[in-house]
C-alpha cells in the first residue's frame, strides 16, 4: 500500500468522524467549524503536492512558499477548535 492510498483511504474515517461529530449536536460550532476546515487543508495539499511535484521535481515539503499555504489551513483548522472548546468551557463554568 502506498502513502497516496492510505491518505485516501484515512479520509473516510475522518468523514464519518465529522458526521458523528455534526449529527450530535453537542460539538462547539466553531470547534465544529475547525474540523471542517481540516478538509480545506487536505483539499489544498493534494494539488499543491502535485504542482511542487510537477514544477519543482521535489515534495510539497520542500517548496516553503506552497507548504506555508498549506500549512496556514492547518494552523487555522487548530485556532478554531481550541477555540471553540475554550469557549464552551468559560460557557459552563459561568454556569456554575
Amino acid at each position: 500500500m502506498t502513502i497516496e492510498n492510505l491518505f485516501a483511504i484515512s479520509l473516510f474515517p475522518y468523514l464519518a468522524f465529522l458526521w458523528f461529530l455534526t449529527k450530535s449536536g453537542k460539538t462547539p460550532k466553531l470547534a465544529l467549524r475547525g474540523f471542517y476546515v481540516l478538509l480545506i487543508f487536505v483539499f489544498i495539499t493534494i494539488p499543491a503536492g502535485i504542482y511542487a511535484k510537477i514544477h519543482y521535481g521535489t515534495s510539497l515539503a520542500n517548496v516553503d512558499w506552497l507548504h506555508g499555504g498549506a500549512e496556514f489551513f492547518l494552523t487555522l483548522s487548530n485556532i478554531l477548535v481550541v477555540l471553540g472548546f475554550r469557549q464552551a468551557v468559560m460557557e459552563k463554568e459561568a454556569e456554575k
